[in-house]
């Protein structure tokens, strides 16, 4: 079950890139979050894109006090151990033959190697899919990964996709939970030299946001 948490304004296609926060791991979490000491910034950028006042009523329920808590933990980023409560994810729009030697979005800094298929994909640096992603890191479909090519552009990026068999509205994770498939936010922080705090805020206050389970 999802429940919107926040909308913001739809990507190219009409269907904008959805960053999944959940309550079963924010609430995993709040134990494993509790530190000796006081954190003045749990509410910076929204709770870290989480959705503050979302955040608020999950551990107003749980009893805990949020100066108490470490929010990297509570939040499930890199390096914490605990379980990743945001994810996001975006759909393919469309698929479209790429023949060896052609390039893909501005400037070609991606030429196909050899004759392939590509996907265009809900998500772009407008909804925090940092121009620096591209020809970087890597997207699941299906149960597969395949690479982010070429530049990412405002709402949308492309994704080399191979043989694989993609329909329109197929779901691509970008990030998610590594124990369920999904790539690591700890890749994009690799490829874009940014925190994991960082990007999650910027993800966060830019994506559709919806809770789940």
């Amino acid at each position: 079950m999802t429940s919107t948490l926040s909308a913001r304004p739809h990507a190219a296609g009409g269907v904008a890139p959805v960053a999944r926060v959940s309550a079963s791991a924010l609430r995993q979490n709040i134990a494993r979050a509790a530190t000796s000491h006081a954190r003045d910034d749990l509410w910076t950028a929204d709770a870290w894109g989480h959705g503050a006042g979302w955040v608020a009523s999950v551990l107003s329920e749980a009893g805990a006090d949020a100066d108490l808590l470490d929010p990297a933990v509570l939040f499930g980023l890199p390096g914490t151990g605990a379980r990743p409560v945001m994810a996001l994810h975006g759909r393919a729009l469309g698929t479209k033959p790429l023949l060896a030697g052609e390039g893909v979005s501005y400037g070609y800094t991606h030429r196909a190697p050899a004759d392939t298929v590509v996907a265009l994909v809900t998500g772009g640096y407008a909804q925090g899919v940092v121009r620096s992603l591209g020809n970087a890191v890597s997207v699941v479909i299906v149960g597969r990964r395949h690479p982010i090519v070429g530049r990412v552009a405002m709402d949308v990026c492309v994704v080399d996709v191979r043989d694989a068999t993609i329909i329109r509205g197929a779901d691509v994770a970008f990030f998610g939970d590594p124990s369920t498939g999904d790539p690591s936010l700890s890749e994009w922080v690799d490829a874009t030299g940014l925190s994991a705090a960082e990007i999650v805020a910027t993800v966060g206050a830019r994506a559709d946001r919806q809770v789940t389970a």
